[in-house]
C-alpha cells in the first residue's frame, strides 16, 4: 500500500522543494539586495515584517510539510536501499532536510528573533553582518 502512495510523495516533496527553493532565491537575488538600498531603519524595519509575515499558512504548510515529506522519503529510503532510487532519493530528502530545513531552523530562526528583539537600532548593514549575509554580486560592505 506505501509502495502506492511513494510516487505521490517524491511528487510532493519535489513540489514543495522547489517552491522553497524560490523562496530562497527570491530572497538572495533580489529581496536582500533591495532591503540593502533601504535606509537603515526601513531596511531593518522591512525586514522584521517580512519575518512577521512569512508565518502564515501556506508557507509554514510547504516549508514544514516539505521537511516531513523528507523525513519519510528518508525512512523509505533506508528500509528500501536495495532499490534503484534509493541513494538519489537518500541523498536528495537528506539535503533538503539539511540544508533548507535545519540551517532555517537552528541559524536564520533564532537570527529573526535576535532581530525582532532589538527593535530598529542596529543598521541593515550591521544585520547583514550579524546574520553573515554574504552575496557575491551583493552592494553590501561587510565589516
Amino acid at each position: 500500500m506505501i509502495d502506492q502512495l511513494i510516487p505521490y510523495v517524491i511528487l510532493f516533496g519535489a513540489t514543495g522543494s522547489g517552491l522553497v527553493a524560490g523562496v530562497f532565491f527570491a530572497l538572495s537575488s533580489f529581496v536582500m539586495k533591495a532591503l540593502a538600498r533601504l535606509p537603515d531603519e526601513q531596511g531593518v524595519a522591512a525586514m522584521q515584517s517580512i519575518n512577521v509575515v512569512v508565518l502564515n499558512r501556506s508557507f509554514l504548510t510547504v516549508f514544514l510539510g516539505t521537511a516531513l515529506v523528507t523525513i519519510l522519503l528518508i525512512t523509505h529510503s533506508i528500509f528500501n536501499w536495495k532499490s534503484a532510487n534509493a541513494i538519489p532519493l537518500f541523498a536528495g530528502s537528506l539535503l533538503y532536510f539539511v540544508g533548507s530545513f535545519l540551517v532555517t531552523v537552528v541559524r536564520n530562526v533564532p537570527l529573526n528573533d535576535e532581530l525582532a528583539r532589538v527593535g530598529v537600532q542596529p543598521t541593515f548593514r550591521e544585520f547583514c553582518t550579524l546574520s553573515k549575509i554574504r552575496h557575491r554580486n551583493s552592494q553590501i560592505p561587510v565589516r
